[in-house]
């Protein structure tokens, strides 16, 4: 599994991962390959939680969606996903059963959205959530989430600072998460403007 953290603070919004990629008791750590579970989709930056089939899928689908993968608020979320959801059953053959009494088909994808217009949440029915403060994802995202807790209001840490610390924290105590870690900071946009994306890979803020 893994751990992933958003973080939205002042003007800033961040995005935060581990590096390791596990396949039942075996561990694939960065040292053997590079392993990268957030990427960017124009300008808002994607990480992803759960089986690493789903890594390839999501970056090629969303890329390949051009003008159609449409991030900037709660409700264009849920359409590009909507949109997604079909294209994974039509081209990339996801199987959407989960449960018996599953309410809708499944897309089998949990993954965070940092971006100038803030950080979201998707779950595998397509629900969409927008968060004030933190969120996370993956094995490790309880540890993270205390740890974050824990630190958001301190003056001196930026959303960025407090990224790092949550998934450092699931680091230290999930079996399934493992560094380096890596951090993306966005600027919020002001009066409609994107600020410019910043990135701080591999390394404490």
């Amino acid at each position: 599994m893994t751990t992933c953290v958003v973080v939205r603070k002042g003007a800033e919004v961040a995005i935060a991962a581990d590096a390791l990629v596990t396949f039942g008791d075996t561990r694939l750590s960065r040292a053997y390959e590079r392993n990268q579970k957030v990427f960017p989709i124009g300008d808002s930056f994607i990480a992803l939680a759960g089986t690493t089939a789903h890594f390839p899928v999501m970056r090629a689908l969303l890329a390949g969606m051009g003008e159609e993968c449409r991030l900037g608020s709660r409700d264009d979320v849920f359409r590009t996903f909507l949109k997604v959801h079909e294209r994974l059953k039509s081209e990339y053959f996801i199987n959407t059963k989960e449960d018996e009494d599953d309410p809708y088909e499944s897309s089998q994808i949990v993954c965070l959205i940092a971006n100038p217009a803030g950080i979201f949440g998707v779950y595998s029915y397509r629900e969409v959530f927008s968060f004030d403060r933190f969120w996370g994802i993956g094995s490790g995202r309880n540890y993270a989430l205390g740890a974050m807790h824990a630190v958001y209001d301190k003056p001196d840490l930026d959303a960025a600072a407090i990224a790092h610390i949550g998934v450092d924290a699931g680091i230290e105590f999930d079996k399934s998460s493992a560094g380096p870690i890596e951090v993306h900071s966005v600027r919020l946009q002001e009066a409609g403007t994107a600020g410019a994306a910043a990135t701080n890979n591999d390394g404490a803020p």
